[in-house]
Formats: C-alpha cells, sequence, structure tokens
C-alpha cells in the first residue's frame, strides 16, 4: 500500500470535487475522511434523491479515474474511499 501524504491528497480531491467545502481547523486527513464520508453517504443531497453507499462508491471511483491526476493520486484516492466504504458498512451493521 502507498504512503499517504494527505495535503497533497486532499489537494488532490479539491481539484476533482471543487464546489466542496472543506474548511476546517482539522488535520488535511480528517478534512478528507469527513468530506469523503459525506459524499459516500450522500449527505450533500436531499433525502428523496439520495443514491445508496455502492452507487455513490461507484461514481466517486468513476470520476477519480477519468481525471488527469497521476496514477499514485487516483490509486491513493481509491484505497481511501475503500477504506472509508468498509468504516460506513461496520458503522450501519451492513
Amino acid at each position: 500500500m502507498l504512503a499517504m501524504d494527505y495535503e497533497k491528497i486532499l489537494e488532490d480531491y479539491r481539484t476533482i470535487w471543487n464546489n466542496r467545502r472543506l474548511q476546517s481547523d482539522q488535520s488535511p486527513e480528517e478534512i478528507l475522511r469527513e468530506a469523503i464520508k459525506r459524499d459516500l453517504k450522500d449527505e450533500n443531497s436531499h433525502p428523496r434523491a439520495r443514491r445508496t453507499l455502492m452507487e455513490k462508491y461507484y461514481l466517486a471511483t468513476k470520476r477519480i479515474l477519468e481525471t488527469s491526476l497521476t496514477s499514485e493520486s487516483k490509486i491513493l484516492l481509491i484505497q481511501l474511499h475503500v477504506k472509508l466504504v468498509e468504516a460506513i458498512k461496520d458503522e450501519e451493521g451492513k
């Protein structure tokens, strides 16, 4: 597994999701994890328009793969998404 440079990965994430509010007093790792969790849980959408966790994961992965980021950045972002999907599923008991 590649080592995470959370500041760089957060900057890469910002280039993909440029409309996300990512200002905080937290560390880059915490900001990034919270932003990805909100996206995966579809918390930025109206409750009736929300998609499932796996749909959001698929769309995020597709969006990452279609960017011009380096392969290493893409892998790191996808790895982080996988970890967070698993954590969300554990939280929800699924």
